[in-house]
């Protein structure tokens, strides 16, 4: 990426944030953008509003920013490596990667010209898409941060299956996340421990000799090697109706003995991201779970999680993960979501078809030492 193009990029991106009204980050009206290195990077410098200074009524005066970090140039080529600290282009929050994940990406928005409607097992007329490898990361939200994304971005999401005797309890990690290239903007800072987490020192150390400066302890490759199973990422789904792009990314959980028979969990996290100027509400979902062994169910209800979220230029994107439970070993799952205009009409955006699929090997319980906080959901 050219100097001037790595320019442009980094200050749509802000531009974006301040539209999407995160709290959080301001480039410097004083230094601005400036080049960085032989190759013609770009940098800004990357400020953070750590408090208020409040008059008698308690109400804002004015923010004092402080520098913590510069900004670099995203990658168009490759993939980050283990400890590069980002800013989350779309929700704004500040994170570092733990490692990266290939995954297959189902884009029914560029799907081929010639591509025909199947039918699948359910019933269910989709386009035949191919998928082609995109990159994914794990990563560790900064705690500071969360308060600022919890009503646009679950930070308890990725959740996994006790392995006691009860076969529906379910415990989260909080603060991880999954996250596409696409949404990394990648920043270089001097702190030692950037990011607030109660993992970060126990899975990452500071070397000053490696770029990026944060390399991954003992503790982290035996994490990942242990928890692969259940926190891999294979298979990520997106279509966009209306404006209204869903993304899906479905994860197998396990298997587990519930009253004489096998019950196979999964969670799925889902992505709303309206990419129109016009404010829309979610209203309505509405679901159809088809399962290997022959049944049909259909779930109707209110919002999501409880919630009916406002996608809006400012605040485009919400996401969420819930879970599903078969007594078969694979199933599929479709539906629509269901929206409203200013005006009060409402129109129905696609959720795209994916399968739910169980892994052949039957997975050992996930490694749950005092590095985990357990909550239970």
């Amino acid at each position: 990426m050219s100097g001037c193009a790595a320019r442009r990029y980094v200050a749509a991106a802000l531009s974006r944030c301040r539209a999407r009204g995160l709290p959080l980050w301001e480039p410097s009206p004083v230094r601005g953008l400036r080049p960085l290195g032989a190759g013609g990077a770009a940098a800004v410098p990357l400020l953070l509003p750590p408090k208020r200074h409040l008059s008698s009524r308690n109400r804002p005066e004015g923010k004092v920013l402080e520098t913590v970090g510069v900004f670099e140039a995203p990658k168009q080529h490759g993939k980050y490596e283990t400890g590069q600290l980002f800013l989350h282009s779309v929700f704004g929050y500040r994170g570092i990667v733990l490692f990266p994940w290939q995954a297959r990406l189902y884009d029914r928005d560029v799907a081929s010209p010639v591509a025909e409607k199947s039918e699948n097992a359910a019933g269910h007329g989709s386009k035949e898409v191919k998928g082609k490898t995109h990159t994914y990361y794990q990563v560790l939200i900064d705690a500071r941060d969360c308060p600022h994304i919890s009503q646009r971005s679950q930070t308890e999401a990725v959740t996994f299956l006790a392995n006691h005797d009860d076969s529906r309890a379910l415990y989260a990690i909080p603060g991880l996340d999954y996250v596409s290239h696409e949404d990394i903007l990648p920043y270089s800072s001097t702190d030692q421990v950037p990011i607030q987490h109660e993992l970060f020192e126990r899975f990452l150390m500071y070397d000053q000799t490696k770029v990026p400066p944060f390399v991954a302890r003992d503790t982290l490759c035996a994490w990942q090697e242990k928890n692969h199973p259940w926190l891999e990422l294979s298979d990520v789904h997106r279509e966009t109706t209306e404006n209204i792009r869903v993304t899906v990314i479905p994860f197998y959980m396990g298997m587990r003995e519930a009253q004489n028979s096998h019950v196979y969990w999964w969670r799925y996290c889902i992505r709303l991201e309206n990419l129109d100027s016009e404010v829309v509400q979610l209203r309505e979902r509405h679901w159809r779970i088809f399962s290997l062994s022959g049944t049909l169910e259909t779930v109707r209800g209110r919002g999501v999680v409880g919630r009916e979220p406002v996608l809006s230029k400012e605040q485009p994107a919400f996401q969420y993960s819930s879970h599903v439970s078969l007594q078969a070993s694979s199933g599929h799952m479709w539906g629509t979501f269901r929206f409203e205009r200013p005006d009060g009409s409402h129109f129905d955006v696609r959720i795209p078809p994916f399968s739910l699929e169980s892994n052949k090997d039957e997975k050992t319980p996930p490694l749950r030492p005092s590095l985990v906080e357990q909550t239970e959901c």
